[in-house]
């Protein structure tokens, strides 16, 4: 085999390949031998079937074969000689492979660069903090109470219906004097001002007494899901059966009890724990975007084109999807296609880089995600999905994709934890609504030129700038990342 290289520029390598012609034949002869023993052909033993009637009949689709099996062992044995590391599959070209001649082609192949981060101990990153007030814990206790409250039936004969009370209620909805189907229930439980029917119902229904009959007129709004009804006026004939007041529990540890702790300070202990843990999880969100916009800063590595190629195409089509669907940012309408490609582009190629980075300190410090971090992650996706967590369960044991999906911010994660144990890291004290203060609203005016981050993950959810840029770097590079990692982990 002969193999010359035809460009070394930057990180792009450019090869051209010549396998021997005899090599080809020896292949095809040798596979042809190998097929003998296994063709049954009419007029012959197992086995003794001529290499020539062989050549004959499968000549073609054997040479086929070998073709592509030489041309995958040529490319592998040039990338493996070189010590390349191929950022992306190589692109190969066939120039010649008639029979009786020498197989050519050239091979194109990118290869990721050499990396040397920054030292991480000289970052200085400041995380914000904001602890739970009382106030916070309060209203929290009081809006589980709300959730527990019962109702009780009203004494009094005279008492008339007001908001806040559950009416019990019969009622048989016409249109035309016709009863339409789904428009009548018996014994049904109303909250006055729960909005649960069409706007105007459960105002009529207020004043009444229990024992009351009333003829209610309503017109369904003109988007009502049901076609027959929407922009209808309708009748509903209305008899309230019963009224019952909202009886909200006390605060005390029968609601703690009610709710699965053991008493109201374990309550209160467990509610401010969490929105603690919510606000750590902004301050780590926030701190994390700060270290990526510092690490970007400090690295300008040569990134593969064909991997920017890669995101900026992701990230386009959801530019287009947002153009088409009205929600393009502010920032970027009355701006041509041109000038929102060259800001998308830098965007893919600062995530690329990003990625790169963070693979490249994960592998050298052997950072892994294991079975226990996959396990917490489908756990707390099966959580989101309350009476399916066994199907959930179900989905990711029989998907390998999707647990590549979970893969790769936890690892990504596992890296910027590593990195901010190493970085200087300063907590510094702020009020809740600081601490929630979007980042664009925090740098306005402060004339920064480097690309906007995304506001969400990367599961590619920018219907605008803002959510297309925002939380980029929140998850930046997670493809890049976890899809290294994942080759290297157990």
């Amino acid at each position: 085999m002969q193999v010359t290289e035809t460009n070394a520029e930057g990180l792009k390598h450019d090869f051209k390949v010549v396998v021997p012609a005899a090599d080809i034949a020896a292949k095809s002869e040798a596979r042809l031998k190998e097929l003998s023993t296994q063709v049954k052909m009419p007029g012959f033993r197992p086995g003794k079937v001529p290499v020539s009637l062989m050549k004959k009949r499968y000549g073609s689709a054997v040479l086929g074969e070998v073709l592509e099996q030489s041309v995958q062992e040529a490319a592998e044995k040039t990338v493996a000689e070189r010590e390349l590391r191929p950022a992306m599959q190589p692109k190969i070209d066939i120039e010649t492979f008639d029979e009786g001649k020498d197989l050519e082609f050239t091979m194109s192949v990118e290869v990721l660069p050499e990396i040397t981060p920054v030292d991480f101990s000289t970052l200085e990153l400041t995380r914000p903090k904001a602890d739970v007030d009382d106030k916070e814990v309060e209203d929290a206790l009081t809006r589980i109470a709300e959730g527990q409250k019962s109702s009780e039936p009203v004494a009094s004969k005279a008492r008339k219906v007001k908001n806040g009370d559950v009416a019990v209620i019969d009622f048989v909805g016409k249109k035309g004097g016709e009863e339409f189907e789904g428009g009548k229930a018996e014994d049904y439980s109303l909250e006055i001002g729960s909005g649960t029917f069409i706007p105007g119902f459960e105002d009529q229904v207020v004043g009444m007494k229990a024992g009351e009959e009333k003829v209610v007129t309503l017109t369904f709004p003109e988007d009502y899901p049901a076609e027959h009804l929407a922009g209808q006026e309708v009748t509903f004939d209305v008899t309230v059966k019963e009224i019952r007041e909202p009886k909200v529990p006390e605060i005390d540890d029968e609601l703690a009890k009610k709710v699965g702790m053991d008493d109201l300070e374990a309550l209160k202990t467990a509610i401010r724990e969490q929105i603690q843990g919510e606000y750590d999880k902004v301050a780590r969100q926030k701190v994390k975007r700060e270290l990526l916009d510092k690490l970007s800063d400090a690295h300008d590595f040569p990134v593969p084109q064909s991997m920017v190629d890669m995101e900026f195409d992701g990230i386009w089509k959801q530019v287009e999807q947002a153009k088409e669907q009205g929600n393009l940012d502010p920032e970027d309408e009355g701006k041509s296609d041109d000038e929102l490609k060259d800001d998308y582009r830098k965007l893919a190629e600062r995530r690329v880089r990003l990625g790169l980075l963070l693979s490249e300190v994960g592998q050298k410090n052997e950072i892994q995600v294991n079975q226990d971090d996959l396990n917490r992650a489908i756990m707390a996706e099966a959580t989101r999905y309350p009476g399916q967590e066994q199907a959930v369960f179900q989905y990711f044991l029989q998907n390998q994709d999707a647990i590549n999906q979970l893969r790769a911010p936890i690892y990504e994660d596992k890296v910027v934890d590593y990195i901010l144990e190493v970085a200087k890291v300063e907590d510094k004290p702020v009020s809740v609504d600081e601490l929630m203060k979007q980042d664009g609203e925090e740098a306005e005016g402060e004339g920064e030129d480097k690309p906007k981050k995304k506001a969400a993950a990367k599961k590619k959810a920018p219907a605008k700038k803002a959510a297309a840029k925002k939380a980029d770097e929140a998850e930046a590079g997670e493809d890049e990342a976890g899809k290294d990692e994942g080759e290297t982990s157990a």
